[in-house]
């Protein structure tokens, strides 16, 4: 059952999968302008994450653009050819603050990219857990080529397909295509457009078959991997082993999957 909860530029709607678990889509709706950000919309996107993130029903959000050409087309041009320094800086914290909205989520954030993924587009989804995208799918940060850095979180990029492409992208404002995409490591999977949502489904069906409070554990953890060495991470790991013995959560897992073997 879908429920449909917010209109205009960015939509969310729930799919409820039983048992109070429900799965949050949040959907770019501007195809007219391959789905562009501007002001408004990145307003919008971080109100929506923010309800989000304090639902403890949802297992898992997934990010995408409405039709099938585009993602995120980047940030609306017409905007950015009028900003003064206060604007530009207010949209760059937006910029931000929608990214960080979806790197820090508690749970995970699946970007379904299906078509043009440029500029704060790439940057969000960079930002989510994983990523698959159709094959007609483009990618790049253009922004040098619009007289402007790469900036925000395009910081994220090196650690997720390492310096030499990430300086190769965010310099020359080059787009690649999906293969590319894939083999330098941005994404998790690639298909077919026809296959997109089957991919998305084997990612939420593994996700809403484990425990919530230990996947809700397991991306702070990760989060706290990005920050810490080796060591303070095991650390960190030791603590949030205890901390999910703070329930029956774990009980209830091992026993069922116990008693399902005896069967």
């Amino acid at each position: 059952m879908e429920t449909t909860m917010a209109t205009g530029l960015v939509t969310l709607h729930y799919d409820d999968r039983g048992e109070g678990n429900r799965v949050a889509w949040v959907t770019f709706n501007n195809p007219e302008k391959r789905n562009a950000l501007g002001l408004a919309g990145k307003d919008r996107f971080v109100e929506i994450m923010t309800s989000l993130r304090h639902d403890m029903s949802v297992r898992a959000i997934v990010l995408t653009g409405a039709g099938e050409k585009s993602f995120v087309g980047g940030t609306n041009l017409a905007e950015l050819a009028e900003f003064d320094l206060a604007a530009a800086e207010a949209s760059a914290n937006k910029t931000h603050r929608m990214c960080d909205s979806v790197r820090t989520c508690p749970v995970p954030v699946i970007a379904r990219i299906n078509g043009y993924c440029f500029g704060s587009g790439m940057e969000l989804a960079a930002c989510a857990d994983m990523r698959v995208a159709a094959d007609h799918a483009k990618f790049g940060m253009p922004e040098t080529r619009h007289g402007i850095p790469s900036g925000m979180e395009a910081s994220v990029l090196p650690r997720l397909i390492g310096w030499g492409k990430a300086c190769e992208l965010v310099l020359t404002g080059d787009h690649i295509d999906a293969q590319e995409a894939y083999r330098i490591g941005y994404l998790e999977r690639l298909v077919p457009m026809a296959g997109l949502d089957a991919a998305v489904e084997s990612w939420v069906k593994s996700l809403v078959a484990c425990g919530p409070q230990a996947v809700r554990i397991q991306k702070r953890l990760i989060m706290d991997w990005d920050r810490m060495s080796p060591t303070e991470g095991a650390r960190a790991g030791i603590q949030a082993f205890v901390d999910a013995y703070r329930t029956d959560e774990p009980r209830r897992y091992i026993t069922n999957f116990l008693n399902r073997k005896k069967h």
